[in-house]
This record gives C-alpha cells, structure tokens and sequence, in this order.
C-alpha cells in the first residue's frame, strides 16, 4: 500500500473512532445505571407523587438493584429499609408485613421505600436534597443540622453535612439522577 494510502485508512479509522465514542460512551453508561424494575418503580413513583429518576437513584445508591443485600445497620432489601421504619409505614399503609421477607420482596420494598421517601419530600416541603439526607441519616439528625444552622433549611449547603458517609450519600444520589435525567434526555 502507497504511503498516502496509508495516511488515508489511518485517518478513517479515527474519524470512525471519533464518531462511536459517544455510542459507545451511552451503551457503557445504560448498562452501568439500569431501568431495572422501571414497571413497578413508575407505579409506585405515580401512586406517592414521587420523581421516578428520584426512586432510582435512590436504589441505585442503596444496593445497585441487589434485592437481598442487608447492610451493617440492618438496612434490608433493594431500597436498603430499616425494619423498624417499614413496620411503620406498612402499618399506616394497611400493608401485610411479615417481619424478615416482605423487604426481600423487589416490589414491597420498593413500595414501601417510595412511600418513605414521599414522607420524607413532605416533611421538607418539597425539599429532594433534604429528603435524601433524611433518608440515609434520619430525620432526628437532619432536623439537628438545621436547627443548629449547620445546614440551611433550603438544602443549600450540603457540604457542610457533618456525616461522612451521608455527605457523601447525598452527592451520589445527585450524580445518579443527573445521569438517569441524561439517558432520558431530561
């Protein structure tokens, strides 16, 4: 092959590099952050008022769609809910609960732990941000952090959440929906 021949292919071949980046960049991305359980998220997401992407973000930090990991706290489940918290919801719900099995259960869980999170996004006024330090870091702590101005009221200054890990729960939860919102097109 002559020399320009070469140069020509050589060149070609990185234009065809170049243009299946992006593709390939969004197939590497759907696969890392799925839409698994989309049915039943986008019914429970409707029927508590919820943002979906929200929902999936949340479950996306939680246990990467795990739906029989427990956590060092006892979290159980897809959405990583304390037993003590889903009684209670189950009990104002007018769920069946059968203590060890019904947060093993995809579909209760995520029921359950939308329902939560709706409470949650109540109790802050609409508030996302402060809903998802609640949920990691209880409403007790978060009602402390605001009384005693080490966050604002409006969620505004996050970084300044004294927990670690709840610091760092918040940002993850941020980053996954802005990149399901990305998939969508949102």
């Amino acid at each position: 092959m002559k020399k320009v021949q070469k140069r020509y292919l050589f060149i070609i071949i990185i234009l065809i590099i170049i243009l299946l980046i992006p593709i390939i960049a969004k197939t590497i991305i759907k696969k890392a952050y799925p839409f698994k359980y989309d049915e039943i998220i986008t019914k429970y997401s409707n029927e508590y008022n919820v943002d979906k992407l929200l929902v999936l973000s949340v479950i996306k930090a939680e246990s990467n769609f795990k739906e029989d990991v427990v956590s060092s706290q006892n979290a159980v489940g897809i959405m990583q809910i304390l037993e003590e918290t889903a009684k209670e919801i189950a009990e104002k719900e007018n769920i069946e609960y059968q203590e060890g099995k019904t947060l093993l259960n995809p579909e209760e869980n995520i029921k359950l732990g939308t329902k939560y999170l709706s409470e949650l996004i109540q109790t802050y006024n609409g508030n996302y941000i402060l809903a998802i330090t609640a949920y990691n870091a209880g409403i007790g702590n978060v009602n402390k952090w605001i009384d005693t101005g080490i966050i604002k009221e409006d969620g505004s200054n996050i970084e300044n959440i004294p927990f670690k890990e709840t610091n760092n729960y918040v940002r993850k939860i941020i980053r996954n929906y802005k990149i399901y919102s990305s998939i969508i097109g949102k």
